[in-house]
């Protein structure tokens, strides 16, 4: 037999074995399963034909006593029948029912063909006063009538009647149980009988998971962190052999949207080893015990796959520290799950290859016990991206925008100072956005600029009516904040003034804040200054303030704050801090100093306020006229740029290297939307 023909026998063979095994969806298998349900509908079907059938053996009617005491006064009556003392059935004579049209309906059976013989009628009456009655019918005529006795039992109804609600209970349950068994509960661990499994996402090699490092822009170091994980996992003999052991796991730490979680997601995706994915409020369940017996089994899936990673977002949800509410009982369900997790990470069983990661923006109330290392032997914190990292995060969400020419990363990483990597996805998409709105082909330059405005501010409310006084005062007070800002030597540049209403807010100054990672005393107090610009420049112009500084109150009230708590800038207090970034200190149920201390604390923060209203006060009164110019060219344009506040006031005296750079290219964008040029 030639090759050829032993390649097409082995064909048809396959061929006919696939047609032999039916798939699991419509094969035999599901077969198996559907018979159940065929057997209780034709359980359903079987009562209701004897419930029909035992109705159709004749076509008897209701009855009431005033038409049976009218049909015996009319000889129409053959006899009655008594059922169990209370049931009378009539039964008409066979003349009657022939020649009277009224017993059409009961003169023929309901199957079949044939005289009805009876019984006709029925209605229910107590037989003692049936008798006592009839005999009085009986005094008004001759026609005297047979009456039967009969006790009638039905067995098979009485029987029904206890069976059928059982096995409509059982089938009930039944259903459910399989509905729970078959996985609709979401996986096992929304089985009713697996409530304690792990609800964790496995990841392994069979997974398609697209997320690699290459899609995390920035997080240089972090990435380093992580990266050496997984080689671990991946080779561990090539750090074993040196004697050193496989860390216990390690915290990702950072504010919200810096990449924590893609991090992860790109561990699953280089990993070659097994990754279990849950968030830390998956162990939280209204049932005692379920936490601590899902981390047990968690932990034990990942141990019977070693090496393997195990990925626990959010895992303050569990990680809280213990013993802060002095109200809360011994069996609180979060501590045992804690304890659990505490025990699993460092428990006798040191041999298991398996990392735990986890991430949280809420480090500094996590228990000791979880961040000590042999638990997270690695603290790595993720923070805000910087110019460098802002430019390689744009490049990576700009790659599916269909992007103009004039399109700069270095210029747009520049001017989103302080956003994370969150920030510039939704900057970007935003920006697509507005480009669709507005029928544009591509999306430029000043979609970017716009999309910036839109998340910082807010959207424009153009619509929004606002009285003549209030745009007066909301014009002086953010004519109030240019003028001052523009006055001190550390004060962020100006980009633009508007007072156009933007979201919460009814006038709106853009800065360009210098990036900088330190700050000094003069610095915070000329930030201070600028922001109490606008309410003293109402009460200089109109003799009075209002209640549109709230944001600006805010703000400086926490600079003060934390210049006299926390940074020790104070020279009553001297150097001093009561700030604890561990968020675990011993003071518990009252504050870290005395009464005494305490006011002295108050009385510094009002004086440094204080201070700079009266000095945003005296650089407004003594450039007056400026500040008149600067309000009546809001008014009249509603928004100004950098250019205008040189006409009014000249140069500014003190230069921010790159800050005024960029904030002179961003107010000539924003003046000129058709400039492309970047700075």
């Amino acid at each position: 037999m030639s090759t050829e023909e032993e390649k097409n026998q082995l064909n048809k063979l396959k061929e006919q074995f696939s047609k032999g095994n039916k798939s699991p969806q419509g094969g035999n298998n599901g077969n198996k399963r559907n018979n159940f349900y065929w057997i209780y509908a034709g359980l359903l079907v079987l009562f209701i034909g004897i419930q029909i059938i035992g109705s159709f053996g004749n076509a008897m009617k209701m009855s009431n006593f005033p038409e049976f005491e009218t049909m015996v006064k009319a000889g129409e009556v053959s006899r009655v029948k008594i059922i169990n003392q209370n049931n009378i059935e009539i039964y008409i004579t066979e003349d009657a029912l022939k020649n009277n049209p009224k017993y059409k309906d009961v003169k023929e059976k309901s199957i079949g063909e044939g005289i009805n013989p009876g019984p006709h009628y029925n209605f229910e009456y107590p037989f003692e006063v049936f008798e006592s009655n009839l005999k009085e019918i009986y005094g008004e005529t001759d026609n005297r009538i047979r009456i039967d006795y009969e006790e009638r039992h039905d067995y098979w109804g009485e029987v029904l009647a206890w069976i059928f609600p059982l096995l409509l209970v059982i089938g009930l349950w039944v259903f459910i149980m399989r509905r729970m068994n078959s996985g609709a509960g979401g996986g096992p661990g929304g089985q009713i009988f697996n409530i304690g499994k792990s609800k964790a996402t496995l990841f392994d090699k069979d997974t398609n998971v697209k997320t690699t490092f290459s899609d995390v822009a920035g997080l240089e170091g972090a990435k380093e962190e992580v990266e050496e994980i997984v080689q671990f996992l991946k080779n561990p003999d090539k750090y074993t052999n040196l004697g050193g052991k496989i860390p216990k796991g390690a915290l990702l730490v950072g504010p919200p949207g810096t990449g924590k979680t893609l991090l992860a997601k790109a561990v699953a995706g280089e990993a070659k080893v097994p990754f279990y994915s849950l968030s830390g409020s998956d162990f939280v369940e209204m049932f005692v015990g379920v936490g601590a017996s899902r981390v047990r089994d968690l932990f034990k899936q990942a141990k019977e796959k070693s090496p393997a990673i195990i990925f626990i977002d959010e895992i303050d949800a569990i990680g809280r520290a213990r013993g802060k509410n002095a109200f809360t009982g011994g069996n609180d369900e979060r501590e045992n799950t804690l304890n659990q997790l505490l025990t699993e990470m460092d428990g006798f069983n040191t041999k298991d290859h398996v990392i735990v990661l986890g991430a949280t923006n809420r480090a500094d109330i996590l228990d000791r016990a979880l961040m000590r290392a042999g638990r997270f032997d690695r603290l790595v914190y993720i923070d805000l991206p910087d110019l460098r990292e802002r430019k390689e995060i744009f490049q990576v969400h700009l790659k599916p925008l269909k992007l103009g020419t004039d399109i700069d990363i270095d210029f747009l990483s520049r001017q989103t100072p302080g956003f994370s990597g969150a920030d510039i996805a939704n900057v970007c998409n935003e920006a697509a956005l507005i480009a669709a709105r507005k029928e544009k082909t591509q999306v430029e330059k000043q979609d970017f600029l716009d999309a910036v405005d839109r998340i910082v501010g807010g959207l424009e409310k153009k619509a929004k009516i606002i009285t003549q006084n209030e745009k007066n005062v909301i014009a002086y007070h953010e004519a109030g904040h240019a003028t001052v800002s523009w006055m001190l030597e550390h004060a962020a540049p100006l980009v633009k003034v508007t007072i156009v209403p933007r979201g919460r807010s009814l006038g709106a100054a853009w800065y360009m804040p210098e990036e900088r990672h330190l700050s000094n005393t003069d610095q915070m107090l000329d930030e201070m200054c600028a922001a109490l610009g606008g309410r003293a420049a109402e009460e200089v112009v109109f003799n009075k303030i209002s209640t549109g500084a709230l944001s600006d109150l805010e703000k400086v009230t926490k600079q003060a704050n934390s210049m006299v708590t926390i940074y020790g800038l104070n020279e009553k207090l001297g150097n001093i801090t009561y700030y604890d970034s561990s968020g675990q200190n011993e003071y518990g149920f009252g504050k870290p100093y005395s009464e005494k201390t305490a006011q002295i604390i108050d009385e510094e923060i009002q004086k440094i306020i204080k201070k700079q209203y009266e000095r945003a006060k005296e650089l407004l009164s003594d450039n007056r006229d400026k500040l008149d110019l600067l309000a009546k060219l809001l008014l009249e344009k509603e928004v100004i740029f950098k250019e205008n506040l040189e006409e009014i006031f000249g140069k500014r005296q003190w230069i921010q290297v790159g800050a005024d750079e960029l904030s002179d290219a961003l107010s000539q964008q924003y003046k000129n939307p058709e400039v492309t040029s970047a700075p």
